[in-house]
């Protein structure tokens, strides 16, 4: 595991790859479709490189709800309103906002249609979508099952609702969960809920338990999840990986109900989080190819399917570097830095990317993740030795202070994107 102080130091290495004001020279048109942490950071990086750049975000909600940090309010540790951030921080770095959606890219003619009836021209398009989900992947999910079966993959209205199916879930309930198989949104998430609903249970449901349905035989920071729930959740929490009978193969919402290879089991409260794709926009712009995802060389972050195209976060496909709002955040500014030199006629620089993922297990108990990925054959891998995990055996608070450095990365980060 890389050392904190020599990770920060790496990190402060990686911003000064970035070119500075003075030496970008180009200017041009940029639309940004998708306002979240990517595509913001995408929009108010391409700002503050050139001035000049006419950069558009087109967004249609006027609120932006933080996935990061949303499993904290299904255990009541935060309120919906604090994952809560609006656009006038970009506005005033600049860039104008489109409240509206696209709905079309012309990729040909260089022009993105919008709800509203406008069309905007560039000269570079950023996508940076994030995930819609694959609702005919388990029979019996669809939209109208989120009613009842809640996801809450993405932060709002179904994180409230699967927070308060939770409070009126009888003691001795059973909370069923199920996390697809890879890729999707946030590798380690559906292992941080199932830890932050158990922490609340233990509280105040302690007869309740939670059954996890699994798509994989294996998952991120999985030494670390099954030591802390054995350390706090004993017997509270049983997870059942693929080869098990873990893959959900079918629901049924009027029961609540979820069927598996192996067997059937009835919940009290059921979150099915569904298999997933790139937002709807990448394939009508052409950059998302039969898995759904969307395929991107690793410097610039341009489609292999389109050129001109560029996508951020979720939605892209580009090798080891998950798929999580640090990393959309650390792309996003590798992208901007190149579209100013690829406008100015130039090269753009190899970059050298960074994620790391804080996970909650309780209030005051964290567990982290760190990578450092360069392209390498078309692809971003792996910087061996560069990254790490918690140690398994923390002595001297280091939970404690983990969790700790989560709050401060959320709140640095959205301070960050959203200003």
């Amino acid at each position: 595991m890389v050392s904190r102080r020599a990770f920060l130091k790496l990190a402060g290495a990686v911003g000064l790859a970035t070119p500075s004001l003075a030496s970008a020279q180009g200017a041009g048109r940029v639309v940004v479709v998708g306002g979240g942490f990517g595509g913001a950071t995408a929009a108010r990086t391409l700002k503050q490189l050139d001035p000049r750049l006419a950069v558009t975000l087109v967004e249609p909600n006027p609120v932006y709800t933080s996935c990061p940090f949303s499993n904290s309010v299904l255990a009541n540790l935060r309120e919906i309103s604090q994952q809560e951030f609006g656009y006038d921080g970009i506005k005033r770095a600049g860039v104008t906002v489109a409240a509206t959606s696209a709905t079309a890219v012309d990729a040909a003619a260089r022009t993105v249609a919008l709800a509203d009836g406008n069309r905007l021209s560039y000269d570079r398009l950023v996508l940076s979508p994030g995930i819609d989900f694959d609702w005919g992947a388990i029979p019996g999910y669809d939209e109208a099952a989120t009613r009842k079966m809640p996801h809450a993959w993405k932060a709002g209205s179904q994180t409230v609702l699967l927070r308060q199916q939770l409070q009126d879930m009888k003691d001795g309930g059973l909370v069923v969960m199920s996390a697809p198989a890879n890729p999707f949104r946030c590798p380690p998430g559906p292992y941080e809920r199932a830890s932050l609903i158990a922490y609340w249970l233990k509280i105040w449901k302690p007869k309740s338990k939670l059954l996890l349905l699994d798509s994989k035989d294996a998952f991120s920071k999985q030494r670390l999840f099954q030591n802390g729930w054995a350390e706090l959740y004993p017997g509270m929490i049983e997870w059942v990986p693929l080869s098990k009978g873990g893959k959900v193969t079918s629901v049924d919402p009027a029961t609540l109900t979820l069927l598996t290879e192996f067997g059937r089991h009835t919940a009290d409260v059921a979150n099915v989080i569904p298999p997933q794709k790139a937002g709807a926009i990448a394939a009508k712009a052409g950059v998302a190819d039969r898995t759904g995802w969307c395929p991107v060389e690793p410097v610039a972050f341009e489609s292999v399917l389109q050129r001109g195209i560029h996508v951020l976060g979720d939605a892209a496909i580009m090798g080891a570097m998950p798929k999580s709002a640090f990393a959309a955040n650390a792309q996003a500014k590798v992208c901007a830095a190149a579209i100013v030199e690829l406008l100015a006629g130039r090269a753009p620089q190899q970059p050298l990317l960074i994620n790391t993922c804080y996970s909650l297990l309780a209030a005051d108990y964290g567990i982290s993740i760190a990578g450092v990925y360069r392209p390498d054959k078309g692809l971003l891998t792996d910087v061996p030795g560069a990254g790490g995990v918690s140690a398994l055996d923390a002595v001297g608070g280091l939970r404690g202070r983990e969790a700790l450095y989560a709050a401060s990365w959320f709140r640095a980060i959205a301070a960050e994107t959203f200003g």
